[in-house]
This record gives structure tokens, sequence and C-alpha cells, in this order.
């Protein structure tokens, strides 16, 4: 082969694959295998985050760093996953998703090698929090899913994907802890690595390359900007992002100062036990798709919101007034909140992407980093309350944010338009031209040039 045609070459083996080439005459369907390759995805990469959690008292030994120092590797990878949510997701609106998916699992893949042969503190401390920096891969398929879906199978849909988001954050602590019993910490860093390669093989085989969606003439600050000015400007996005706030820090709280309770008296747990209470979740993430199906695709957002809103704060107040007696109370709360949450997160994020099909990347970015903030809130008061006046203060005060995300979600019903105010009726079923949909809605010039340059877009209800 002649040495002027390696670079055609080279080009031609990282070119898009023909069963993954964008024919708007005849577009890829959105099938429940491309569904699950997602959801896939999302267990990959999100559990990156959570490798280090169990085993930061051997990464402390290894390092022969204090495990104060330590800790700061968990910190460090959600600082840096907090800076991906704002500063990369809304890329998802301006540049076609396929290449920036790639890319973005490639450096995963390749800077993830540093953390598995360093022998460095500091260089450990900085490739993770450039790893959590990268892995929002799971925030940039869900818009994919919320835009090729239609409307009728959107909630579904996009819970199968939040399923895969939930297994791996639960099998990213579990497999850890694990592993580190019968072998170095290490071990599941590798094993980490080699999961990343095979997403990375996965999505550049069967991933389709989806056109962007925004307009071509905006720029990426404009991206940025357009994300803050819509969550202050769009009364569905604010309103979804509070009740996100709202309902995170209630979850968050909930499971920081679990383990407090669990370790005292009455209970005295082990660590062991405390730590099967984890897999709880196992029960919301196995349950979700099918409850989005039966359920949620037949219902507008507002009423799965409601529903979901209406069983964690039921589960709360359960367990505030009987987790000193009696361990049925944080057992409830826990099942409770993970079916809850699930399903009014899912719910307003079904809801925001209505707003504007060329900002789905942007809508979903607000609500995550409002969900992130509500995280380190929760967790923030969990501890303090817990430590000035045990599991009833801290109850008491996630009663009152659950309370709040109902009140943000009975301001405006499911067909207003304005700030507050019920107009369209009391309807919950799911409009007829939407159920009857059969394929998403692409956007058109007409959607493009429906955003001014401050990013103010069409109101969705």
């Amino acid at each position: 082969m002649p040495l002027t045609a390696l670079p055609k070459r080279i080009v031609s083996i990282f070119s898009t694959p023909k069963n993954c080439r964008y024919d708007p005459e005849n577009p890829p369907k959105f099938t429940i295998w491309l569904n699950l390759l997602f959801s896939v995805a999302a267990l990959f990469t999100v559990a990156n985050l959570y490798y280090n959690q169990p085993v930061l008292n051997k990464i402390a030994e290894d390092f022969s760093v204090d495990f104060q120092t330590a800790s700061t590797i968990a910190t460090l990878m959600q600082s840096g996953y907090a800076g991906g949510l704002f500063f990369l997701c809304p890329l998802g609106d301006w540049l076609r998703p396929r290449p920036l998916i790639l890319v973005l699992v490639a450096i995963t893949a390749t800077v993830w090698i540093g953390l598995c042969t360093t022998t460095s503190f500091p260089v450990f401390q900085a490739l993770s929090m450039i790893c959590g920096f990268t892995t929002v891969t799971p925030q940039l398929a869900l818009p994919i899913i919320g835009g090729q879906v239609p409307p009728n199978r959107r909630a579904s849909a996009v819970q199968i994907g939040v399923s895969g988001i939930l297994l791996g954050s639960l099998l990213g602590r579990l497999c850890s802890g694990i592993a580190s019993n019968y072998s170095t910490w290490r071990l599941i860093y590798w094993v980490a690595l080699g999961l990343q390669y095979l997403l990375l093989i996965l999505l550049f085989a069967y991933m389709p390359d989806y056109p962007s969606r925004a307009p071509e003439s905006k720029s990426y600050f404009h991206m940025l900007w357009s994300t803050v000015y819509m969550t202050f400007t769009e009364p569905l996005l604010l309103q979804v992002c509070i009740q996100s706030f709202c309902v995170s820090a209630v979850f968050s709280a909930f499971w920081t100062t679990l383990t407090f309770q669990l370790a005292s008296p009455p209970y005295s747990y082990s660590p062991l036990e405390i730590g099967l209470f984890g897999l709880i979740g196992v029960i919301a993430i196995i349950l979700g798709p099918f409850y989005g199906r039966v359920f949620m695709d037949h219902f507008v957002p507002w009423f799965s919101a409601f529903v979901g809103e209406t069983f964690a704060l039921v589960g709360v107040i359960i367990s505030t007034f009987t987790g000193n007696l009696t361990v049925a109370g944080p057992i409830i709360e826990a099942i409770a909140l993970d079916m809850g949450t699930q399903t009014s997160q899912t719910a307003n994020r079904v809801a925001a992407f209505s707003i504007d099909a060329t900002a789905m990347n942007r809508v979903n970015s607000a609500f995550v980093v409002c969900g992130f903030l509500g995280q380190f809130s929760g967790a923030a008061f969990g501890n303090k309350l817990y430590a000035d006046g045990g599991w009833v203060r801290v109850g008491s005060a996630t009663i009152g944010l659950m309370g709040l995300a109902l009140v943000a979600l009975f301001l405006r019903g499911p067909f207003e338009k304005g700030w507050v105010g019920w107009d369209g009726g009391w309807n919950m079923r799911m409009p007829k031209e939407d159920s009857d949909a059969e394929s998403p809605v692409e956007p058109t010039a007409t959607d493009e040039s429906a955003r001014d340059d401050k990013g103010e877009g069409k109101k969705g209800g």
C-alpha cells in the first residue's frame, strides 16, 4: 500500500459503519436493543464514579495517606462529574451526539489507564477528576432517547436508560467491595478499564449517527448561556428543576443518615448488614421500565410525578415516626423513596423534553445539575440535623422538602403555559394526538428559528 494512502486508510477504519449512517429519508428505527445499548452505556459509565467509595481505606494504605486525604478522591470525581454536566452536556445540542459520545468514552478509557497504573497520589487525584468530568455519557444518551421515541412510549424508554444509571451506581459500589476482599483494590479498576473499551466498541458498531438538533449559527457559549437562561425563563423547566432539587435532597439525606441510624441502638447493625440495604434499590430498577410502560406511558408526566412524590412522602412520614422503634420504618422509606424518586424524576425529565426539540440536552443539563445540587445539600443538612436531633429531625426536614416539591408541582397544571395556573383542564390521560403518535417529531426550521439569541424557547406544558 502506498504511503500516501495511509491517512485515508486510517480514516476509513474509524469512519462511521454503514449500518450507523443517518439517512434523513429513512432514519434508523429506535429499537429496544438500541434502548438497552444506551442503558448498558449508562451502567458501565456511571459505575466509574462509585468504584472508589468502598475501597478508600485501601487506597489510603496503598498511597500512604490518611483516610481523610484519600476521601478527596470521591469528592474530586463527583465534582468533575458536576462540571461535566454543565460544560459538556449542552454540547449534545451543538454537535452530533455519536462522535461526541465516542470521544468522551475514548478519553475516559485512556485516562483510566493512568488510574490503574500510577503510584503518585496527586496524579491519581487529578486523573479521577478528569474521569469524573468526562463521565457524562448517560446524560447525553437520555435526550437521544427522548428525541427518538414517540410520546406514548417515552416514559418507559427513558426509564430503561435511568435504570442503567441506577444499576451502575449500585453495582459500582457492590463489585468494588467484593473484588477488594479477594484481591487488590486496583483489580476493579482494571475490570472497569476493560468495560470502557468494550463499551467503546459497542457504541462504535451500533450507535446511529444522529444529526445535531441545534441551529448551526449558534456557538458553544450560547449553549451554556441558554441553559442558564431557560432555567429561569421557562416555567416548566423551573418547575421540574425545583422538584428535582427537593426530591434529590430528600433521597440523599435519607441514605446519608441511614448508616448512622442502623449502626446505633436499638439496631447496632454491622457494616455488611447496613450495606445490604442498598440492594433494596434493585426493586425500583427492575420494576421501573415495566411500571413506565404499564402506567406512565398512558398519563401525562404531571400525574406520574404526583404519584411518585406522594408515594415517597408517605414512606418518609412512616419512617420518621417509626424509625426509632422498628427497622420496618427505614425499609419502607427505602422502597418508597427509590420507587417514588425514580418515577418523579423520569416523569419530570420527560416533561422537560417537551419544551424545545432543539434543546433537549440543555434542559436535561439544567435538570440534572439541580438534582446534583440537591444531593449535595441533602447530604450536608442530613448529617447536621442527625447530629443535632437524630432520625426524627432529619425526617421532619425531608417531609417539608417533599411537601415543597408537591407545592411546586401543584402551582402549574399539566397543560399550563404560564408560571402559575391550570389552563387546559384536569385531564390526566395522555392526549390522543400524543398517544397515537408512531414516530418522534424531528426538529424543523420553525423549531430552530423559535429560539432567539438569548436562548428563549417555545413554551411547553
